[in-house]
């Protein structure tokens, strides 16, 4: 097959490596000029990114001399990834000499070199989402495209079913307006759903899923510590030493953390244990790009011990000489797990090496069930969602950016992007009139009106200036407000504005790796000073957490009810186990375990209530919200809850009598609409949509907003329209992302179903020891976290454990 496809300089350079191609590179190339669309699903270090490129090196070697075209186009989710991939892929063109010009295209590309790259296109083009967006907004987005003849999608399974992956889905139907005949390639980590993958990426008949089966089974293990494991927290500060010595027994190392204050807490407690002056790091998405940068080439020199790092290295990133991960915390999903372990030992043939760190003892349950997980090759499921229509408005005015349309072919290029193949022609309408004037309730506002109806009868752009806040505002990513962090005349990253509003003069924070003093805000610059404050505050970033997948939360209600699974765990969890068996019950898999019981606050007598439903902090924050209304409603006097990803604990001045009554799923599900309508979470979502659907600008030329303004401009529409016009397109959104996101409805609904008659109330007199870690979460989100407090929280840890016989 090797001779026929014509891929000899590669060849030769895999050679001089002492590698070689793996059937499923050359199984690529050859169904690609049978005219197939492909989506590649291998185990993280198979190859995939070299197998979406062969098919367009191989055209390239073949046709020569083709000059100012671009040729191939290479979308990633990561703007790591795409220089990553440019870095490896120059490597055998360099080598072999070939005449393949590649280059990178992102946010963080100047404006000179996106110029350049308009004027002069390079045959293989690396970007993300959001550019290849703005490049189809273009006037001259047509003559830019029309020699594409490869599309590579990398990590395809992490842009499915999610507002990104609507709007790249939407723009990969308008290629195929502009050029129908090119060729896609998916690449793909081992998924469930592989045929919604494919769907997404192409709905010709000619597409084709190539599987690769994982060769190697990964080699991981749970931290082995003489420390005991915590109640409760997230930080495994007890494990540090333990880390530290794995990381020095390693080569290199990633440290995976869920969280970046977690990134910027683990980094700094290994930085205080780093008596053999191990080179150590830390990643995360806030910092700025340059020293982002430095990390990553540093890695890929070997020029590091160890980095801790974020979901900002999750993805595809090659480095070859990485042989351990260490994830802190389960990693809540089976899939991000499988991909985290991937970057250790980056071969196909050679077995991952995974050490992970429980941070508490719940979390220890969950480790255990995601490497049985693995073993069993159990993989997550993601359920298909419809496309969004925020996203969809944004499409449509970025259309009418690049050229005056016609209702129904851009309708039916809509239809062809398979998050939107449903969407009825009634909804296409509104979207169109929202952008046309921002809806009924706003439409006498002129800067509300994006396009009208020219002289030709086509759909366009009102003026330029249109365009241009356009430009500014592209994607679906709407992070909190950032504001940079300088030090001297150095840029170090960005945080939330609210974590800066609550600083006081004097105070110290981590970041980047260091503690840093506050001193003044200038400019939506936070001024700071290098200090070496031993406490310093932690910048929490919103939306750090990650959810609990539902497959990991069965695996772990699994694991529980069968106590020949205990013979896996160390004694100090098998006991935990075996108490609570004696004091009250084990939660059922397939129902719910409750327990009420009283217990003195201060001198004050209240009762507790513990359900166990093991679905996700989402979920259980939601049934908090709708059992505490309820609650009220019965007299119960509810004074507050506490939601984990595993249980839900409500306490309240009076006893709760009937169970049933107050898990009754048809007046659970009836509070839930009555409760969102009240709740921040709408406006929240609101602002979101309306940023995405470009009613709300967050850039002008010139001009960044602040937090506070889009709040306050956001907060304004969404009173004037929740009373005027209750049914806005973009209150419908809302709508479906508190369903979708926070709220996690569906899955509270299922839930709630499916313990209809399987509810078990155990009335204890006493704490149960699995509602330990509750009552101390409770008690920790309460306080500061000074070391006063620690003594605190420690002291009522003993107390709880002395209780149930655990001391």
């Amino acid at each position: 097959m090797l001779d026929k496809l014509k891929l000899q300089p590669i060849d030769n350079w895999l050679k001089k490596n002492n590698w070689h191609f793996y059937d499923h590179q050359l199984e690529t190339v050859s169904k690609t000029l049978q005219g197939y669309d492909v989506l590649l699903v291998a185990p993280t270090g198979g190859g995939k990114t070299l197998a979406g490129f062969l098919p367009s090196i191989q055209d390239l070697i073949n046709k020569k001399n083709i000059q100012n075209q671009l040729h191939t186009l290479y979308i990633s989710p990561l703007k790591a990834l795409t220089v990553d991939v440019h870095r490896n892929l120059s490597a055998p063109i360099s080598d072999q000499k070939l005449d393949i010009k590649i280059e990178t295209r992102t946010g963080d590309t100047s404006s000179y070199k996106k110029v350049r790259q308009k004027q002069v296109p390079p045959h293989m083009l690396m970007t993300t989402p959001e550019s290849l967006a703005l490049l189809l907004a273009s006037p001259d987005a047509n003559d830019y495209f029309k020699f594409l003849k490869f599309l590579i999608i990398d990590e395809i399974h992490s842009l499915v079913n999610s507002k990104r992956g609507d709007l790249l889905s939407l723009n990969l139907s308008r290629l195929d307006t502009i050029v129908p005949y090119y060729r896609k390639i998916g690449l793909s980590a081992t998924v469930k759903n592989t045929s919604s993958v494919l769907s997404f990426l192409s709905q010709k008949k000619k597409s084709v899923i190539l599987n690769v089966e994982e060769k190697s089974f990964p080699n991981i293990e749970i931290l082995k510590t003489y420390n005991r494991v915590p109640w409760s927290g997230h930080m495994a500060g007890y494990a540090i030493k333990d880390i530290y010595k794995k990381i020095q027994n390693s080569e290199m190392s990633i440290v995976f953390v869920n969280t970046r204050a977690q990134a910027e807490l683990i980094f700094n407690k290994l930085w205080h244990e780093n008596e053999k002056n191990l080179k150590i790091a830390v990643h995360h998405g806030s910092l700025e790009k340059e020293i982002r940068r430095k990390v990553e080439n540093m890695m890929s020199l070997g020029q590091l011990d160890c980095v801790v790092a974020t979901s900002s290295l999750d993805l595809g990133i090659d480095w070859g000489n990485v042989d351990l991960v260490i994830q802190i915390g389960s990693p809540k999903g089976i899939a991000r797990f499988l991909q985290r372990i991937g970057r250790s030992n980056h071969r196909l043939n050679e077995p991952s090496r995974a050490i992970l760190v429980p941070s508490n003892r719940f979390e220890y349950l969950e480790c255990v069930s995601a490497i049985y997980s693995i073993k069993e090759k159990i993989l997550d499921e993601t359920k298909e969602k419809e496309g969004s229509l925020d996203v969809l408005a944004q499409h449509v005015l970025g259309v009418a950016c690049s050229k005056p349309f016609e209702v129904s072919e851009l309708f039916a290029e809509i239809k062809n992007s398979w998050p939107y193949r449903n969407l009825q022609k009634e909804k296409f309408f509104e979207v169109l009139e929202f952008v046309k004037n921002g809806g009924y309730s706003l439409k006498h506002y002129d800067q509300y009106s994006k396009i009208g109806v020219n002289k030709q009868n086509l759909y366009a752009i009102k003026n330029k200036n249109i365009r241009n806040k356009y430009r500014l505002n592209v994607g679906t990513i709407v992070e909190s407000y950032m504001l940079k962090v300088k030090l001297g005349k150095r840029t170090l990253g960005q945080v939330e504005e609210w974590f800066v509003e609550g600083l006081n003069q004097g105070d110290t924070f981590l970041f980047g790796g260091r503690v840093l003093e506050y001193q003044y805000l200038s400019n939506n610059n936070v001024i700071v000073r290098a200090t070496k404050d031993n406490h310093p505050k932690i910048p929490s970033y919103a939306g750090g957490r990650l959810p609990l997948s539902t497959e990991l939360s069965f695996q772990v209600r699994t694991l529980l009810s069968n106590k020949e699974n205990w013979k896996v765990l160390p004694s100090q969890i098998n006991e935990w186990l075996k108490l609570q068996l004696k004091f009250s019950s084990i939660p059922n898999p397939e129902g719910l375990l409750v327990e009420t019981f009283p217990r003195h606050i201060k001198n004050k007598k209240r009762y507790f209530l513990i359900c166990y439903t093991f679905e996700g902090r989402n979920a259980n924050q939601t049934l908090g919200f709708l059992l505490s209304k309820r609650m009220q409603r019965m007299g119960l006097k509810p004074i507050g809850f506490v939601a984990t990803e595993y249980a839900l604990a409500i306490w309240s001045m009076n006893m709760i009598e009937d169970i049933n009554i107050l898990l009754n799923d048809d007046l659970m599900l009836d509070d839930l609409y009555e409760w969102l309508e009240e709740t921040p979470l709408l406006k929240k979502n609101f602002r979101d949509a309306a940023i995405i659907s470009g009613l709300i600008e967050r850039i002008i030329p010139g001009k960044k907003k602040t937090g506070k303004q889009i709040m306050f401009n956001s907060d304004l529409i969404f009173d004037v329209l929740k009373k005027h016009e209750p049914n806005h397109l973009l209150l419908q959104v809302a709508r479906q992302d508190s369903y979708r996101g926070l709220i996690d409805l569906e899955r509270l609904s299922a839930f709630l179903k499916r313990i209809r008659k399987n509810i078990f109330h155990r009335k204890l007199n006493q704490i149960s020891p699995l509602a330990i870690p509750l009552i101390l979460e409770i008690n920790r989100q309460t306080i500061d976290k000074s070391e006063v407090n620690e003594y605190f929280l420690q002291e009522l840890e003993d107390q709880l454990t002395k209780e149930v016989g655990l001391s």
